[in-house]
């Protein structure tokens, strides 16, 4: 596909060396997020009354949609819900599961979809299941509890109940958040951020005791605008320390007057990127003191659990009603530009971030939208499906050399966002590349400075003239990724077009080592 533009065209210079690496790539980067909100569980990944569900309710259509994406580890249950989460509602005969209100979203739970489903959704995605434990109105009794239930052999109460319930075999679930921003006033439960550290310590001391190999996350700040970042992060990283494994940040961007007769920033907004390295380094730095000040040679790791884009469909009020139609965000190509970049601080920050979730997978602020008889696939699922799939292996360190241009909330700022991977098991390359200009093309030159790739395999471009252009039901490839002719390899460098507003993804065999 040829995207005509209507600018001018500047050039740039993206230097890879196969040998300069930022770290691994982690494939936990690419994980999704499933809360008991809105239509995201029932009518999303759990939809019994559709047409189109088998005999488990669940969807082919959205489950191959999910597995295109090809998340690694997959979060669940909440987010807010959790903190008012009984485990136990979910579990057993589902006529015989009570039905509950969800303070958090104002909405009837029915508990139709709980521990044993989610565990058959994640085998059938094949995606390392993430619990997060009730820490709000939650015991820590009741968390290591659900650890026994999830994780042990057969012969005491609770992992007894889950043979009953069907599963003889331990679930074996590695991954475990200690609740869900408890930073929040809005939180059920909320704790300041010393109670927070004691009370995730001791959960997550009697949750190993019945299960030695889990990992657990602490909860960082909700997000950089709370008043108490980045204090609550620096007490929590220093009281909770050897009792952890990684530790979760929180953060949602918007371009809030795109849709209003208010100033648009949408040069500030692509350049959003900025203050993701910023978070990021910022909690690296509050790693890095944790560490020093308990003398510890452990390490632990960011898991960035929830990120998106998300303001127009604010509110989280249910009306208490089953599956309600809340946090329905329609996606446009300015927010699919901002995930890509978001997805390059991931790769640019590989050393410390280590999990990264997507909030959230289907319907609530997601990349797909169903219906009782289909489904259409938002913006930001193409750069998601582009990044887990073709960035593995190592993290480089990329040099750059581009145009700039004036932001209002970030003064100058480069023109092109460049990241790439290279796997020396395989040989695979990937460049990632977003032009953030509104007016410019560029003419980017992409150099591999050590050794050349044999041959560029395959290129897809995402681009158009309208920010806030957007798919549908009506119109559901309006905006989409498209392969783009391959550009020809000369020597060590290839020189292509980057149409303004637009990613592009460029894929290169290596002899493998």
């Amino acid at each position: 596909m040829t995207v005509t533009t209507r600018s001018n065209t500047r050039t740039a210079t993206v230097a890879l060396n196969t040998q300069r690496i930022v770290s691994d790539i982690s494939p936990l980067i690419f994980g999704g997020f499933a809360e008991h909100m809105g239509r995201c569980i029932y009518e999303g990944i759990y939809d019994p009354a559709s047409p189109l569900a088998d005999a488990r309710g669940f969807r082919p259509d959205v489950m191959k949609a999910l597995k295109d994406l090809n998340y690694r580890i997959m979060r669940y249950p909440g987010g807010n819900f959790v903190s008012g989460y009984r485990w136990m509602d979910g579990i057993g005969p589902r006529e015989q599961r009570p039905r509950r209100r969800a303070l958090a979203w104002r909405s009837i739970e029915t508990n139709q979809f709980g521990a044993d489903e989610f565990m058959e959704f994640a085998r059938e995605l094949d995606t390392e299941p993430m619990w997060a434990v009730n820490l709000g109105t939650g015991s820590i009794q009741e968390a290591a509890d659900l650890v026994e239930y999830m994780n042990l052999p057969t012969g005491t109460q609770f992992s007894d109940l889950r043979a009953k319930n069907g599963n003889k075999d331990p679930y074996g679930v590695k991954y475990w958040c200690l609740g869900n921003e408890m930073d929040g006033p809005w939180q059920i439960g909320h704790l300041d951020a010393v109670a927070y550290a004691d009370k995730a310590v001791e959960a997550a001391k009697l949750m190993r005791w019945m299960d030695p190999s889990i990992k657990t996350i602490a909860c960082g700040s909700s997000n950089t605008a709370m008043p108490t970042f980045p204090e609550w992060d620096r007490v929590v990283l220093e009281r909770a320390w050897e009792h952890i494994d990684y530790f979760s940040m929180h953060y949602y961007v918007g371009n809030p007057n795109m849709n209003s007769k208010e100033a648009v920033d949408t040069d500030s907004y692509l350049a959003s990127s900025v203050h993701f390295d910023e978070h990021a380094e910022t909690i690296g730095a509050a790693i890095r003191l944790a560490k020093a000040q308990n003398r510890s040679k452990k390490d632990v790791g960011i898991c960035w659990d929830e990120w998106n884009v998300w303001y127009r469909a604010v509110g989280g009020d249910g009306g208490w009603e089953e599956a309600p139609h809340i946090l329905e965000e329609v996606y446009n190509l300015e927010d699919a530009l901002v995930v890509a970049q978001w997805l390059g601080t991931f790769l640019r920050k590989a050393d410390i971030v280590r999990i990264a979730c997507i909030a959230q997978i289907v319907n609530v602020i997601a990349p797909i939208m169903t219906r009782a008889d289909g489904l259409f696939l938002q913006t930001i699922y193409y750069p998601l499906m582009m990044f887990s799939n073709h960035a593995v292996g190592n993290s480089l360190d990329v040099l750059v050399k581009a145009p700039t241009h004036e932001t209002q909330k970030f003064g100058e700022v480069s023109l092109l966002d460049a990241t790439a991977s290279f796997d020396p098991a395989s040989g695979k390359g990937a460049a990632f590349l977003v032009n953030r200009s509104q007016t410019e093309a560029l003419d980017v030159t992409v150099l591999w400075e050590d050794v050349a790739p044999g041959e560029l395999t395959q290129a897809w471009q995402m681009a158009g003239h309208e920010p806030a252009a957007a798919n549908s039901f009506e119109q559901p490839e309006a905006v989409t990724i498209h392969t783009i002719d391959v550009p020809k390899l000369d020597g060590g460098r290839v020189t292509l077009t980057l149409p303004p507003l637009s990613f592009t993804v460029l894929t290169s065999q290596h002899s493998p080592s």
